[in-house]
């Protein structure tokens, strides 16, 4: 199996877990009305908020996906890095449970990226 197909299925995986996992807490928060073919009814509105914003830049879901599991930071462009260091760091734990590291890794990086973005604390 090539390592591209590796990438796509744990890709999968990790979204799939991250959704799967998020949505036993949703019984526990308020609900919010889903966004028509983004996001799954049933997700808390913490993480729709979280994730909401990175939506509305082009390509920047897949840009920080990529980067995800290639631990490459080249291919996200200022707007994303932009939107992403606006993320309130209470995002990061949901957005990546399956890696805790990558937020802050990612965030360092757009503050090169964007020079007035602040670094993580």
């Amino acid at each position: 199996m090539g390592s591209k197909s590796f990438v796509s299925i744990f890709l999968m995986a990790s979204l799939c877990a991250a959704i799967f996992g998020t949505q036993s807490v949703a019984s526990q928060t308020q609900m919010q009305p889903t966004f028509p073919g983004l996001f799954p009814p049933g997700l808390p509105v913490d993480l729709i908020k979280c994730w909401s914003s990175l939506f509305n830049v082009e390509g920047c879901v897949l840009e920080i996906s990529k980067s995800v599991f290639s631990g490459k930071f080249e291919n996200v462009e200022a707007a994303c890095c932009k939107e992403f260091s606006a993320l309130d760091a209470n995002c990061w734990p949901h957005m990546f449970p399956l890696n805790p590291f990558f937020p802050p890794l990612l965030k360092d990086n757009c503050a090169r990226i964007v020079p007035n973005s602040p670094t993580h604390n």
